[in-house]
């Protein structure tokens, strides 16, 4: 019977392979990064202390971005490389502090970004192989599926980006598409932006507000224009409803995708290259897998850009994820595209499939 040390040794070679650098971060890192790329949900995960100069650090709350700011202020940036880890992270959950080891491999500037997501399926899967978690369940997701989608989709330009922004919050999501189908309801008219102004300062001195501290009037009526701009820019019913009908696909993956394809073909939308990139990589993690596919489904980190996934073994718990992110570097300086792919496992997770 294999060891708990004897699988923890297994995992470090795998995270010291060939070609791999394994590199440790500090476990004090600034904390304004995470906030910045992360958001605030994220940011109530973390464990903060402040500096004696009022700068914000955490305890270690991921690897990934650590590596990634350290791979570009590298010389070697933009060259290819490859790193490992294995440690401790640290995060807020509502049961408490946590302290658990994550292992994983990022993947920077491969000549082949297609090639580099496979060699990341495949840390992953023979990382639960150690931990003899054969059964875990493939899900995959299409960012670039759903961007391509936006793209080809009759809306006005405004509403893209704001719909990306929600891809994999569901409820978010779910409330915009729910207020785009209640646009141009009893709209009233909009007066001009100087008899807004003149309004809203009336409103305020009324109130006895100040015209000074905070938001002023010339702000407050900016915003209510802008909104107002935003309702009167209307996303057709039928691009409405084409949106739920492909959030709503999942399911085997061939299958899951035999729909996305239909559906993209009614709709006369080109997704024939992202499609073909998913299916490329649905023999990545072998025969005996099963992989199923979810249009809804992407990490809740605006920088993935391409083909993400997760793992999960007994009782839905997640294994391994990640993906292609080609966009954090971007995020965090680089000023050129270069590709980047990658997982985490969850060790602790791991230990328990193995003991199960």
């Amino acid at each position: 019977m294999t060891t708990s040390a004897q699988r923890r040794a297994a995992l470090a070679a795998l995270v010291e392979g060939e070609g791999v650098t394994r590199v440790t971060p500090p476990l004090l890192l600034p904390a304004g990064p995470y906030f910045d790329l992360a958001g605030e949900e994220f940011g109530r995960r973390l464990l903060l202390t402040s500096g004696g100069d009022g700068t914000e650090f955490c305890l270690r709350p991921d690897f990934t971005l650590p590596i990634v700011a350290d791979y570009l202020k590298s010389p070697r940036a933009g060259q290819p490389a490859a790193f490992g880890y294995l440690g401790p992270i640290f995060r807020q959950r509502r049961s408490g502090v946590i302290e658990v080891d994550q292992a994983g491999l990022e993947l920077m500037a491969q000549p082949d970004a297609d090639l580099a997501l496979d060699r990341v399926f495949g840390f992953a899967r023979r990382t639960l192989e150690i931990f003899n978690a054969r059964n875990a369940v493939v899900r995959l997701g299409g960012v670039g599926l759903f961007e391509a989608l936006l793209a080809g989709l009759d809306m006005p330009d405004v509403w893209r980006p704001r719909i990306r922004n929600r891809f994999g919050h569901a409820e978010a999501l779910a409330r915009l598409l729910d207020r785009l189908a209640m646009q141009g309801n009893g709209k009233a008219e909009t007066p001009d932006r100087a008899t807004l102004v003149e309004q809203v300062t009336e409103q305020m001195v009324a109130a006895g507000l100040s015209l000074t501290d905070g938001r002023g009037p010339e702000e407050i009526a900016d915003r209510y224009l802008e909104q107002q701009a935003l309702d009167a820019a209307l996303v057709p019913a039928a691009t409405l409803a084409l949106l739920r009908d492909y959030l709503a696909i999942a399911g085997e993956a061939d299958e899951a995708l035999d729909q996305v394809e239909a559906l993209a073909e009614g709709a006369r939308v080109d997704l024939s290259a992202p499609l073909r990139t998913l299916r490329r990589h649905l023999t990545a993690f072998g025969p005996a897998a099963p992989v199923t596919f979810d249009a809804a489904f992407s990490p809740r980190l605006d920088y993935y850009t391409g083909v993400v996934f997760e793992m999960t073994g007994q009782g839905g718990h997640v294994l391994a994820s990640g993906g292609q992110y080609d966009r954090l570097l971007e995020r965090l300086g680089a000023t050129a595209r270069i590709a980047a792919a990658g997982c985490a496992v969850w060790v602790d997770r791991l230990e328990k499939e193995a003991l199960a």
